[in-house]
Formats: structure tokens, C-alpha cells, sequence
């Protein structure tokens, strides 16, 4: 008899036995450490996530979620949940713990009459596109195919659409979602009202959800989309004048500014690739003969390098930037919320890009607002409904003797833009190390969703993630 040895949630180990494991009755694999899929499991984008479970069990529906949950709780085990597996912080793998992987679970339906979708929780949001756009439909989403639809959606999710379309969870009608107990539980706005609020942005607190459904939106499947580029000489009058065209842009069009250091795309000029340079990258979400209108602010500052905005296909717009997100470097990430650009930010933002730590650092400011500021704070549980950007310090690097620069890089940028942020911050652009920040990620939501995590998880089961405490 061979025995697996697991930590516990509350410290210490536990030794179970591999004969025990086997009555599970999975539709999918138990996985034991050099077992096919194990490695697959548990390596996810990050490379700065290298952790060992003592078991994985990949899912292959919700019953098999139901038993491993069980198991988990009965064993008091330690347990990651991965989507996938694409969040900064890392959370979907455990060290010594049970990580059940719902990343085998990859169907899409589309119902094109009554413009739903659902959608099992190791989709990605490429996958998600192409079956939607097949009839010419989307949902808000996030701006990587390769991210998981599971792990943004349950931290609010915003990308092209938001400004027009609202949040990804401003678009989820239900869920089926496997709780604490072993349980599967379906819930929308007239089925487990509590637990439907406390999924739309509360992360995965309070269950694993098994199945996503989402209303769908007319769009494309051709869109104006693109990048205009500019050189970093004049980069803080260019983001005095963007920030000038954001306030007057329609809710079709959103507009994301990105400051790093040219990669060799092909319609840059050799001389100017790795050199610091200011990006606009451009979605407009609506009638194409209507962008050059909206997009007539944004054209008339300085002198682009490069024009590259046109009419494509939304799903490869999608893709557009997964060419600089690949797995299998290291990341860390830092952000704030801004409700505007202020002097003072833009003074800093335009010093630090001067010194960006390795050719893959970038900082984004991307433009939200629109239709997703035109809802209550308390509607949902991700809050930030006073947010019109929200700023990502991506710091990227392939060597490891680059990490400590790097990190430090980010971490003094992050407070030197602090006086001029919310205090707010996006739950998914949230790395490992910020646990003190759970608090401000939730606001003035975090007391309603104590409490229902005390209802749902009073065990706190679903501890790896930005986590919130169950109410004593």
C-alpha cells in the first residue's frame, strides 16, 4: 500500500493511502507526482509559480469537482482550484495540497437566439471568441486569449467591451457552483441571490463554479481596431492630449496607452526597436464607418511612428497581444485605480519609463468607465465603479537574476503613483504578496462579503486566493 502525503489546511500532514484515493470514481485522473498530466496541471503562465501538490484530480465535470471537494473537506486538505491558470498571484497551484484542475472542462455552447452562452470553467477567452463569433456574438472579456474565462470573470473582468457592454460580470446571468459542502448550488439573480452577488467579483471565495452563463451582445465580427505609435520624446504632452480624448470618447471607443520599449514588430523601423515608445491601442465597438469621427482626437496628437489601425476580425484583435504575454516567463504585477489622469501621475509615469528594468516591463493604463461606471458599487461584488483607469505595472523578465531589480522597479513605482490612486485595485491584477490590499479590493463591499463567505466557506476551504475572512 502506498501512502501520499498531504498538508493540512490549519498546518501539519496528513498520510492517505493511494487505495483510498482510487474510490473516487472520477470521470477524469488522479494524478500523483510523475504521473501523466501532473506536470501539465500544475504548470501554469507565471514561471515565478513553480509549486508541487501532492495530488491533482482533472476534472472532467461537475460530479468529479463535487467528489474532490468532499474528499478535501473530510481530510481537511489543503486545496488550489485552477481555471487557467493565468492569474498573477498564482493561486491555482498549492505546495503538498490537493489542486483540483478544472482546466480539462473546456466545453462552449452558444445559443444564438437567445444570445446566451455556457461556459465550463477551463475555457479560455480564445475559445469563448471563436465559438461566439461564429455568430457574429461576444461578452465583455479580458484582452489575452490565453486567459482563463473561470478566474477573470470571477475578479469583475473588463477589456474591449467594458465601455460599451459593461463588465463580464455585469453579463453573467448564472452559475452552477460547487460550495464548500460537497454541494452543487444554482444560482442567478432569482436562485441563491447572495451567492450570485458574492461570484460576481469576489473571486474564488465561495466555491468553484462549474459551469458560466453569459449574455451575449451583437458584435463584429469586424471591428476598427489597431495601434497608433508614437516616440517616448514627447510622451507627456501626447498623455495630457490622450487624456483630454478619453473624456470626450463615446462608450464605443476605448483607448489604452502603453508605455515600454518597442518590440520588433514589423512596421516599426528598425532604429526603433528596443527604444522607450508610447502606444495607443485602439477598440472601436461599433459601426466602422463611425470610428474615424471618434477617432479624429487621438489622430491630430504629434507625429506617429507608426498607424496601424483598421478594420479586422474582433477575434484577432483578441490575439493581438498575446505575442508579448507567452507563458514561461517570470511576472509581477502592481496596480491602482485612477478616476483621472493627473499631472502629477503623468510626471511620474514618463520618469519611470526611463528606467524600466528589462525589454519586457511595460506599464498600461487602460481606459474603462462607460457603461461600467453606470452601475451601483454595491450591484456587484467587484466595487470599483468610480474607476476610469486602471494602471498595470507588468514587470516581465526571462533571467533570474533579473527578479530582485525588477520587483523593486515595480514596487517603487507603486508607491510613487499611490497619492494619486483610489486606494482601490482590480482583485486580479493583484500579486501573492498583497494580501493587506484584500480590504481596499473590496471597499465598502468587504463586510457583505464576510459575511456571506461565513455562510458559504466558514471553514475558509477556499483560502488560496486574495482572500476574504469569514465573519467571526
Amino acid at each position: 500500500m502506498t501512502e501520499v502525503q498531504f498538508r493540512r489546511l490549519m498546518g501539519g500532514t496528513i498520510a492517505l493511502s493511494t487505495d483510498i484515493l482510487s474510490t473516487l470514481q472520477l470521470r477524469g485522473s488522479f494524478c500523483l507526482p510523475d504521473e501523466a498530466g501532473y506536470d501539465e496541471a500544475r504548470t501554469i503562465w507565471n514561471a515565478m509559480i513553480d509549486r508541487r501538490p501532492a495530488a491533482v484530480v482533472r476534472c472532467r465535470g461537475a460530479s468529479d469537482v463535487m467528489r474532490a471537494v468532499r474528499f478535501a473537506r473530510d481530510n481537511s486538505l489543503l486545496v488550489a482550484v485552477r481555471g487557467g491558470g493565468h492569474n498573477i498571484a498564482g493561486n491555482a497551484v498549492c505546495e503538498d495540497g490537493l489542486l483540483i484542475d478544472l482546466s480539462p472542462m473546456r466545453s462552449v455552447r452558444i445559443d444564438p437566439k437567445s444570445r446566451t452562452a455556457r461556459v465550463e470553467p477551463g475555457v479560455t477567452l480564445g475559445e469563448f471568441d471563436r465559438e461566439a463569433q461564429a455568430f457574429g456574438l461576444a461578452t465583455p472579456l479580458g484582452i489575452n486569449s490565453t486567459t482563463g474565462v473561470a478566474g477573470l470573470t470571477l475578479g469583475g473582468g473588463f477589456g474591449w467591451l467594458s465601455r460599451k457592454l459593461g463588465f463580464t460580470v455585469d453579463n453573467l446571468i448564472a452559475a452552477d457552483v460547487v460550495t464548500a459542502d460537497g454541494a452543487l448550488v444554482q444560482t442567478s439573480a432569482v436562485e441563491e441571490p447572495d451567492l450570485f452577488w458574492a461570484i460576481r467579483g469576489g473571486g474564488g471565495n465561495f466555491g468553484i463554479v462549474t459551469s458560466f452563463e453569459f449574455k451575449l451582445h451583437a458584435v463584429g465580427p469586424d471591428l476598427v481596431s489597431g495601434l497608433i505609435v508614437h516616440p517616448f520624446g514627447n510622451a507627456r504632452d501626447l498623455l495630457a492630449g490622450y487624456r483630454d480624448a478619453a473624456a470626450a470618447a463615446p462608450d464605443e471607443l476605448t483607448v489604452w496607452a502603453v508605455l515600454r520599449k518597442a518590440p520588433p514588430l514589423p512596421f516599426l523601423p528598425a532604429e526603433v526597436h528596443g527604444k522607450e515608445i508610447l502606444v495607443f491601442a485602439v477598440c472601436y465597438a461599433g459601426e466602422p464607418a463611425n470610428a474615424d469621427k471618434a477617432l479624429a482626437p487621438l489622430r491630430a496628437l504629434g507625429e506617429p511612428i507608426a498607424d496601424v489601425i483598421g478594420v479586422q476580425p474582433y477575434v484577432a484583435w483578441q490575439t493581438a497581444f498575446d505575442p508579448l504575454l507567452t507563458p514561461g516567463a517570470f511576472n509581477y504585477w502592481k496596480s491602482h485605480n485612477f478616476t483621472a489622469l493627473s499631472d502629477g501621475l503623468l510626471d511620474t509615469l514618463v520618469a519611470y519609463v526611463g528606467t524600466l528594468p528589462t525589454e519586457e516591463c511595460e506599464i498600461f493604463i487602460g481606459q474603462v468607465g462607460g457603461a461600467s461606471n453606470r452601475i451601483d458599487a454595491a450591484a456587484t461584488a467587484y466595487p470599483h465603479r468610480d474607476a476610469n483607469f486602471v494602471m498595470n505595472v507588468h514587470t516581465r523578465w526571462r533571467e533570474r537574476g533579473d527578479e530582485r531589480a525588477a520587483i523593486k522597479w515595480a514596487r517603487d513605482f507603486f508607491e510613487a503613483t499611490a497619492p494619486y490612486a483610489t486606494g482601490g485595485v482590480y482583485v486580479n491584477f493583484m500579486p501573492e504578496d498583497e494580501t493587506e490590499r484584500v480590504t481596499g479590493a473590496y471597499g465598502s463591499n468587504y463586510a457583505r462579503l464576510s459575511a456571506l463567505k461565513a455562510k458559504y466557506d466558514p471553514g475558509n476551504l477556499f483560502r488560496l486566493n486574495q482572500n476574504v475572512l469569514p465573519k467571526a
